[in-house]
């Protein structure tokens, strides 16, 4: 299968650029704040002031890129990993690090904003994703939904629940596989006996497309004709994007142990917003300046949305027993009951 390329490692086009010059600008922008947020996570997790982190350098231009071609009141469901493309739909830093703290307001998003809180659990929540679109279908919106995760999910029964219904139902499903190459300390040889994870596609009778997924605009461009075809009522589409995460599998693994530095420093030299900065330097759209500026406004709204959330009244233990139900079964009062028994 061809992998689809528009923007070279050295920023030159080998296709047709999907995005104007100031578009391109914004997505820029985009993923330099995401990676900026990505960092300071990481560094609040050291600290001890968030709990396990999943880094996604490496991974912004596969996440934003894939969301720039939603419309507002499209769905979102991605995973722990996908905070770029959440926040990108919509979901405010803030309630991103309240996640982080085991917090849980963190699993609320604001009215209006159709992204479900980050899943934890591998590959479940493609489900979802293809629910919400049937849904959306049966209501008879236009709305699709698009959901991220990564290559470790499609060893999942789930994955498997996901597209075969999707693609019976014909729902409205972009599925956008972010092949890191590791699920965890698993590498994606070890996966699959597939030569790709987008052929996959085949047996589902789903559409299939194998991106650079360090490449926003072919990333873009995928996702943009999944998108299209989605909402046409034309079905499914899988997405592969080929990308790598720099960082471990999370704060608490030692990727080390099993990847060399050698392959790390390969892929940095395909670095997604070295990049698209290359790009809009020979276009006449960067300069140093200006993107000092993106990363000082990044740094300052991302530590006050630190302040924010850490700056909360403690989430009271019995709230969780409030928002379950209009009216709570006995085991849930039982447990109440139990909650209030507890020492203070």
């Amino acid at each position: 299968m061809e992998v689809l390329r528009i923007l070279d490692v050295d920023g030159s086009l080998i296709g047709d650029s999907p995005v104007d010059l100031d578009e391109a600008r914004r997505l820029f922008a985009a993923m330099v704040t995401a990676r900026v947020y990505d960092r300071k996570g990481s560094a609040l997790q050291r600290q001890g002031r968030l709990a396990t982190y999943a880094q996604f350098e490496g991974q912004e231009a596969a996440q934003i890129g894939s969301v720039a071609a939603l419309r507002p009141d499209d769905w979102l469901v991605g995973t722990y990993r996908d905070a770029a493309a959440m926040w990108m739909h919509g979901y405010p830093w803030e309630a991103l690090l309240l996640g982080r703290m085991g917090d849980e307001r963190g699993g609320a998003p604001p009215a209006g904003v159709n992204v479900l809180p980050p899943s934890i659990t591998v590959g479940g929540h493609m489900i979802h994703a293809v629910g919400l679109g049937w849904a959306e279908r049966m209501k008879g919106s236009d709305r699709i939904a698009l959901t991220l995760f990564g290559d470790g999910a499609t060893s999942e029964g789930d994955f498997h629940e996901a597209m075969n219904f999707a693609a019976v139902y014909s729902t409205p499903t972009v599925f956008v596989c972010q092949n890191n190459g590791w699920a965890i300390s698993m590498s994606r040889g070890r996966q699959t006996a597939s030569e790709t994870i987008a052929q996959k596609a085949d047996a589902y009778g789903m559409a299939g497309v194998l991106v650079d997924g360090n490449d926003i605009f072919a990333v873009l461009t995928a996702a943009r004709t999944a998108v299209q075809r989605a909402r046409a009522g034309e079905g499914p589409t899988l997405i592969e994007a080929l990308t790598y995460r720099i960082g471990p599998h999370t704060t608490t693994d030692d990727a080390g142990r099993y990847r060399s530095d050698e392959d790390v420093d390969a892929w940095r030299k395909k670095d997604p917003i070295d990049r698209l900065r290359a790009h809009l330097r020979s276009a006449g759209g960067w300069d140093e300046a200006w993107e000092g500026a993106i990363e000082q406004s990044a740094s300052t709204e991302i530590e006050a949305a630190v302040a924010q959330a850490e700056g909360l009244e403690p989430f009271p233990a019995d709230a969780m027993f409030d928002r379950m139900y209009a009216k709570p079964p006995g085991s849930l009062e039982a447990q109440r009951r139990l909650q209030g028994d507890e020492p203070g």
